[in-house]
């Protein structure tokens, strides 16, 4: 058994978000005890207990997030949330909160790198497993007031209002998180930003792991940058944080972020 004890009951229902779970564990227990709360927050909540049986719910009942435990039978959590990620059929990915029994951080940087948008170390929280759940689905819900305009820079043209970013004119594929963290250093040009403040800006976490925003720019850096080992785009100050530095768009341009009325 690998969640902390409570007393009391569960969550409430949720404060305006809801959705279908796919929660995959091997572990009947804890599989049975989160889907428990999930439903009592008010999710309809299906359940798999190996890679293959996950993969086969989600694509047969689209899931709009996964609870995903890393430890897994014959197939890890690793491959089962690349594979998550490569069946999106030009849909947004869905988001993955990724279960851990590690405490070893190079497991959870293992998840972020696959693409999970949060992770959760067992032992935990149901409360707090819910608490991420909602969190994620804000943030994949959450649309950009009507008329917002684009943001555009350095080949870069990224509509917040329909979520949709591109580079050179290709679609990019962000993750949750890497496309609310790109509007933001969008919105913040020339501002050196420290992980803390990412994390309670983006993440909406007053506190958490800072590894989480180092990863997420490493992996952002691989999609918008020409070359990610030199970036040009997200540079990187050191003992203080990240400053997005727009490049001009052509000689003698000011290189500030433009905005746009049009969708990107």
């Amino acid at each position: 058994m690998a969640i902390s004890n409570e007393t009391g009951p569960g969550p409430g229902h949720p404060c305006g978000v809801a959705g279908r779970i796919l929660v995959v564990d091997d572990d009947p227990t804890v599989s049975e005890v989160v889907a428990g709360y999930l439903e009592r927050a008010g999710f309809t909540v299906h359940r798999a207990e190996d890679g293959p049986a996950a993969l086969e719910s989600a694509a047969r009942h689209r899931p709009d997030l996964v609870v995903l435990d890393l430890m897994l039978p014959g197939m890890d959590g690793l491959e089962v949330c690349r594979r998550l990620r490569a069946s999106g059929n030009g849909r947004p990915p869905v988001p993955v909160v990724m279960l851990t029994a590690r405490g070893d951080e190079d497991d959870r940087i293992l998840g972020l790198e696959v693409g999970a948008d949060d992770y959760v170390t067992k032992p935990f929280s149901p409360r707090e497993l819910v608490l991420r759940v909602r969190s994620v689905l804000r943030r994949s819900s959450s649309t950009a007031p009507v008329g917002e305009p684009s943001l555009v820079v350095a080949g870069l043209a990224v509509d917040p209002a329909a979520r949709r970013a591109t580079r050179d004119g290709s679609e990019l594929a962000l993750t949750l998180r890497e496309f609310d963290l790109l509007v933001y250093f969008l919105r913040h040009p020339g501002q050196v930003c420290d992980r803390e403040r990412l994390m309670r800006e983006v993440w909406g976490w007053e506190y958490g792991d800072l590894s989480t925003v180092t990863v997420h720019v490493r992996r952002l850096r691989s999609k918008i940058e020409e070359d990610p080992a030199d970036p040009q785009l997200i540079r990187t100050v050191w003992g203080a944080g990240y400053r997005f530095e727009p490049a001009p768009a052509a000689p003698g341009a000011t290189g500030a972020v433009r905005v746009e009325d049009g969708h990107a």
